[in-house]
């Protein structure tokens, strides 16, 4: 069982930056691929990055390459989502999700654990 929890959120202004985290419980985070995903309001949620439990494997969408990136921190069992030049339409509640596989999927399916979120607003 892994429980997550995201941090990091905020109101940032276009172009500037944000970190989310997400701290995991459970010993096992270090076999777990990490996910990103995210909803802006009246949309479905869509993958942002991925990262196998290595971390040797990263995975982004199209609309945030070069823009963000996904790490982790095995020993404190923490993934992150550094996110530069923050557009408008990055808004969304982001969501972190836990992979037994270890790989680190693009599709939600393929994930076992989800947080709560933590809300991202960016103004124009």
């Amino acid at each position: 069982q892994v429980q997550l929890v995201e941090s990091g959120g905020g109101l940032v202004q276009a172009g500037g930056s944000l970190r989310l985290s997400c701290a995991a419980s459970g010993r096992t985070f270090s076999t777990y691929g990490m996910g990103w995903f995210r909803q802006a309001p009246g949309k479905e949620r869509d993958f942002v990055a991925a990262i196998s439990w290595t971390g040797r494997s990263t995975y982004y969408a199209d609309s945030v390459k070069g823009r963000f990136t996904i790490s982790r921190d095995n020993a404190e069992k923490t993934v992150y989502l550094q996110m530069n030049s923050l557009k408008p339409e990055d808004t969304a509640v982001y969501y972190c999700a836990a992979d037994s596989y270890g790989l680190g999927h693009t599709k939600q399916v393929e994930y076992d654990y989800w947080g709560q979120g933590t809300q991202v607003t960016v103004s124009s």
